[in-house]
């Protein structure tokens, strides 16, 4: 069985249809990019069963809707594959680009495997638009190559899908989601059997795959369900998760009132119950974020993102009025985390949401100083990103802990670095993007086990009777003020990326000498590998670090640098902009934070202007 029966077309028809896109192209009405793939999709037989709906489009001139979805082959990014849905497009997300998607994922299993009898997969979905459909889909391809698959056929987190993929002994696994996009979107994470997100030299030989996709095979799913090819486990893997994740907890008090949001998402299967498992009886899920739907109704520009304070201005409305110690949400698949908490011990008064950043070294201090001294040995580390905060290096070095933190970003590089330096040493992991994880139960961040450490920590400093905005200010005097903040700059369709080309090789070729008043010292390149001092005696080395399309600039200043790159599954740039004081100028925290938010505030502004020229 293929995608569907064959779609035929008369093929004067489609010739016209193609003398049709090359006048839009003269027009400039369509890029080239565009051309060539929806003459690919009006031509190869892999394509017929679309043909029908590209020729609508064509007859019905719509232009700039077939060139949004034709400009580019949709690739795999950070995250997986992951854009807009739409019946049609090489960028988009339908069951063209989804069943290559699977197709490409199966058939290097199968070749990789070269031969081996008994091959699986865990799938599992969120609360998106079409994800059941897509996951159908999905498996129907995994049976049609020979291979099981282990399903959780329920709204379920990714974090779970990661510990399925382990727990089974799966060879892979997918996770239909699209994290935090807009409900205009989806998409799917691929997995390989160490429950970590693919990475090379599978994710080049996947993606080869995929791109090369002739025909999309696919079984039967009820048929499938009845044999045994497919195998729901939802239930398994359910409490299994819920007692290796319950197994990270650490002792101490529980009282603590908790208002938590799933953001219309799947989170609260998953962290209501380890919650309680953990000791906590003061829960409650903030009704207007519980339902679960894809259009996410009732957040701000119906987008369900932890690291937007937005989301939280009404949770904070209910907290205030009826006493809660502390506001959690996850986002919609549930490996996110984003936290509130009042300045002071008045739940009353002012609160304040915490960034990626700051949760990240809250939980770093947290985590290091419950781990018994009898599980930490000179081998013990923590892990972290190249573009999240140093304050979680320097917490980890005065606990003699290392710190592996030159890293891409991309949580798949934590836990490559986990199994790398060892798991049975790995204490704690986190990115800016609030991705958080300790133990070593799962390859992924875990909003569920986060919201159980974020609870820990409030319930701690509850009985100290210390707000959680005066023990980050400790942090702060301690290590030296630390701000950082990102910046987006969104570029989308064909043009946008061009933009994004030409703004990375304006930065490669000839950055800017100085950023918010302060001279850029060097610049790190670890697309082509090199350190180059700026100035008159200006000079370039070889770099060590990964490599990837990331260019940091560090300013004179020390513990202040920029980041640049490419988002890999958004159209955007994203700046990360990180400032620091020394301890002696960060007693006085008010103070500290007016200093750094002038300096963001400056080189901002100049990064702005500098990415506008060069794009013009």
């Amino acid at each position: 069985m293929t995608d569907s029966a064959d779609s035929t077309a008369d093929p004067k028809r489609i010739q016209d249809a193609l003398a049709s896109v090359d006048q839009a192209c003269e027009q400039k009405l369509l890029t080239a990019g565009a051309v060539t793939n929806i003459k690919s999709w009006l031509t190869e037989d892999r394509y017929s069963d679309y043909r029908e709906s590209v020729l609508r489009h064509i007859d019905e001139k719509k232009w700039q809707k077939l060139d949004d979805v034709f400009w580019t082959i949709i690739p795999f990014g950070t995250g997986g594959r992951r854009g807009r849905m739409y019946e049609i497009g090489s960028n988009a997300i339908n069951d063209r680009t989804i069943g290559e998607s699977a197709q490409g994922l199966a058939d290097y299993v199968v070749r990789f495997h070269g031969g081996k009898k008994s091959l699986s997969c865990a799938i599992a979905y969120d609360t998106r638009h079409q994800s059941r459909h897509f996951t159908e889909l999905c498996a129907e391809v995994m049976v049609a190559a020979g291979i099981k698959v282990y399903l959780l056929d329920d709204y379920r987190a990714t974090p779970q899908l990661s510990f399925a993929v382990r727990y089974l002994g799966c060879d892979c696994g997918i996770m239909v989601t699209a994290s935090h996009n807009p409900p205009s979107d989806n998409a799917v994470k691929v997995y390989w059997s160490s429950g970590a997100q693919v990475l090379p030299p599978h994710d080049k030989a996947i993606i080869d795959g995929v791109m090369s996709c002739q025909e999309i095979k696919r079984g039967n799913f009820k048929q499938a369900l009845a044999d045994g090819m497919i195998e729901v486990v939802t239930d398994k893997i359910d409490a299994a998760f819920l007692d290796a994740a319950s197994a990270c907890a650490f002792e101490g008090p529980r009282d603590v009132k908790i208002l938590y949001s799933p953001l219309h998402g799947v989170g609260e299967a998953a962290v209501v119950p380890l919650l309680q498992r953990d000791g906590f009886n003061d829960i409650t899920v903030y009704e207007p974020h519980r339902e679960r739907s894809g259009d996410f109704p009732n957040v701000p520009g119906h987008v369900s993102n932890p690291e937007n304070p937005e989301v939280f201005t009404k949770p904070i409305e209910q907290a205030r009025a009826e006493g809660f110690d502390v506001v959690l949400a996850t986002d919609p698949d549930c490996d996110r985390l984003g936290v509130a908490a009042p300045l002071t011990t008045d739940s009353s008064g002012q609160w304040e949401t915490f960034t990626g950043n700051q949760i990240a070294a809250l939980l770093a201090d947290y985590v290091l100083r419950k781990t018994p001294e009898s599980k930490k040995n000179k081998n013990s580390f923590v892990v972290k990103t190249l573009v999240t905060t140093e304050l979680v290096r320097r917490i980890a070095d005065s606990y003699s802990v290392r710190c592996v933190g030159d890293l891409l970003v991309g949580y798949k590089y934590i836990a490559e670095a986990m199994d790398r330096e060892g798991p049975d040493d790995f204490l704690y992991g986190c990115e800016e993007s609030h991705g958080y994880l300790v133990g070593s139960y799962v390859r992924d961040k875990d909003g569920a086990v986060a919201c159980m450490l974020m609870s820990e920590l409030a319930a701690d400093l509850k009985a100290n009777n210390q707000s959680m905005h005066d023990y980050l200010g400790e942090l702060f005097k301690k290590f030296g003020y630390h701000r950082e903040n990102l910046v987006n700059v969104v570029m989308e369709g064909s043009e946008g990326m061009a933009s994004m080309q030409a703004l990375m090789k304006a930065f490669r070729e000839k950055p800017p000498t100085s950023l918010g008043g302060v001279k850029v010292a060097q610049v790190r390149d670890y697309g082509n590998q090199t350190v180059t001092t700026l100035g008159d005696a200006g000079e370039s080395k070889p770099l060590e670090g990964p490599v990837g399309n990331l260019i940091i600039m560090d300013l004179e200043q020390d513990g202040n640098y920029v980041a640049v790159r490419p988002s890999g599954t958004e159209p955007k740039v994203k700046f990360y902009v990180f400032t620091r004081l020394d301890p002696a100028e960060s007693q006085d925290l008010k103070a500290a934070n007016v200093k750094l938010g002038d300096r963001i505030a400056a080189i901002e502004e100049d990064v702005r202007a500098f990415a506008k020229l060069a794009t013009a």
